[in-house]
């Protein structure tokens, strides 16, 4: 197959790891830094938007957002990221990676700024002007996960591509740091310039009028990354796949990739003029001749993603519990506004650095030597392990002395998610497709994982309510539990095992040998 490859192509393909690899996933990767920082930092900042806007007078407890209002203002940038995954996939097929990667990035940092603005002072327009371009931030982040994907898969060469995909994803988790350190730095300051007495204090008195500052700030910095890198992306030239592939030109292909590699690369104009002409690989998306080739590969990408994500964004749900369980977080009316920021953003970066982070990069290093379905698999094992283990003796992990035995067994639950399909669920898709259908299929499998996301972050906010209605959150009917919910995530997962089987090894091989681009042709010859 080597032989009939395009000299550019076989070029990339085992090209040494080279500084440009590094300046790819730096590119790409801040892409997915300011991505996870804009997403998280709201899960930061929604109980000071509670006390701010929704106070009560006389109220034992300080204000919270009412179920409708925390839903919209948590779940509208994930509505946005669905729309922009399929929108800038589709996008990124049709006009080439590098004009819309700078768009995305454009949306990401005009939002940003603007979600910390605010079109009048009532809850209700404060809450409308952040719903609004959360929205719109989310339809930008949307368009970085295929893109950013797809153009790591096109530059990097057979042997190291999975761990280049990998490190842009892991990117998320530096992201999520950021933002909590952030909040930290910010709330400390404000905190020592503004001392406040504890809600039970003085319930007036414990939120200061410049708290309304604090989130301001904390969402407005998500602009300040994307900013920074914008210059670079427009820099980077178009990859070669897509300039000889889907765009046909073999001059423009080989010239730009003789820049990036420091070597001559022959232009292969009468070969890109042979696949041109040739009519087998040109069916669509929609066609009986992409579901024969496809069709299992699309649905088990979907499939997984979907599975993975319901399971990963439940686990907000329980986050706040265990905190609360452990004393991380004390009762809201012990503390001031501010505080109750520093003592969230602390839990939050602590749980960061000690399961999240080291996940996805035990991923890199490992996923060419153990392979995207060996890796997938065992990780959604591990989860659907320890999901069991935490659901059938829940009672016993409810005691005091038992509550750090089930903070460690949650970690590892999100560890075996971050080592395991959250990676490989982003790697896979970006190699097994065709090359003008690649950031398609990257955006529609994308979007199914939001659509779980969706799915784990809310249906499992009114699930896992307590079955007595009185117990139930104010403002939730009564729900199925906990430790069912936790048996209901487990099945998930287990679901997720069975359907990464659908899923092809990409580990090794070159994307036109995955996505059987060039068979057509080695018949002819």
């Amino acid at each position: 197959m080597a032989g009939q490859q395009l000299e550019v192509l076989n070029a990339l393909d085992v090209a040494k790891t080279q500084w440009y690899h590094f300046t790819a996933i730096i590119i790409a990767g801040m892409g997915f830094f300011t991505d996870a920082y804009d997403l998280f930092c709201i899960s930061l900042v929604t109980k000071l938007l509670g006390r701010l806007y929704y106070h009560v007078d006389g109220s034992p407890k300080p204000g919270t957002l009412p179920p409708n209002v925390s839903a919209a203002v948590n779940g509208v940038a994930l509505c946005g990221t669905l729309a922009g995954q399929l929108f800038f996939g589709w996008l990124g097929d049709k006009l080439g990676r590098k004009k819309v990667y700078g768009l995305t990035l454009i949306l990401m940092i005009l939002c940003s700024v603007a979600s910390g603005l605010s079109f009048g002072h009532s809850a209700k327009s404060v809450m409308a002007t952040l719903c609004f371009f959360r929205f719109w931030l989310g339809f930008g982040i949307g368009g970085d996960y295929p893109l950013s994907a797809t153009i790591m898969s096109e530059y990097a060469n057979k042997k190291t591509r999975g761990a280049f995909i990998a490190a842009v994803f892991a990117m998320q988790g530096f992201g999520i740091l950021a933002g909590g350190i952030f909040a930290i730095i910010i709330s400390s300051a404000f905190q020592v310039r503004f001392p406040a007495p504890a809600y039970e204090v003085d319930p007036i008195a414990s939120t200061v009028p410049q708290a309304d500052y604090v989130w301001r700030i904390i969402l407005m910095v998500g602009a300040l990354p994307a900013a920074l890198t914008y210059y670079w992306r427009m820099k980077m030239p178009e990859t070669a796949r897509y300039t000889a592939l889907v765009a046909k030109n073999a001059k423009q292909a080989a010239n730009d990739m003789s820049k990036v590699l420091q070597v001559d690369i022959e232009a292969e104009t009468q070969k890109i003029e042979k696949l041109a002409q040739d009519k087998s690989n040109a069916f669509g998306l929609f066609s009986s001749e992409f579901v024969k080739r496809h069709g299992l590969h699309l649905l088990g990408t979907t499939s997984t993603w979907f599975l993975l994500d319901i399971a990963f964004y439940s686990q907000n749900l329980f986050q706040k519990d265990i905190f609360s369980a452990i004393g991380w977080i004390p009762a809201a009316k012990t503390m001031n506004a501010i505080e109750e920021v520093f003592r969230i953003a602390r839990a939050q970066t602590l749980i960061a650095l000690c399961s999240t982070v080291p996940g996805y990069w035990f991923t890199v290093a490992f996923i060419d030597r153990m392979g995207r379905f060996a890796i997938q698999l065992m990780g959604f094992f591990f989860m659907t392990v320890f999901m069991f283990a935490l659901a059938f003796p829940y009672n016993h992990w409810t005691h005091k002395d038992n509550r750090m035995g089930f903070v460690i067994m949650y970690s590892l639950t999100f560890f075996f998610a971050n080592f395991g399909p959250n990676a490989t669920t982003f790697v896979v898709p970006a190699e097994i497709f065709p090359a003008r259908l690649r950031s398609t299929c990257h955006g529609i499998s994308a979007a199914s994982g939001k659509l779980g996301a969706m799915v784990g972050a809310f249906g499992f906010l009114y699930l896992a309510q307590n079955q007595d209605p009185a117990k139930a959150d104010a403002g939730y009917p009564a729900g199925i539990g906990v430790r069912n919910s936790l048996i209901v995530l487990g099945v998930i997962n287990l679901l997720g095992m069975l359907f990464t089987f659908l899923v092809p090894e990409s580990k090794g091989k070159s994307l036109e040998e995955m996505s059987r681009e060039q068979e057509a042709e080695n018949e002819e010859n």
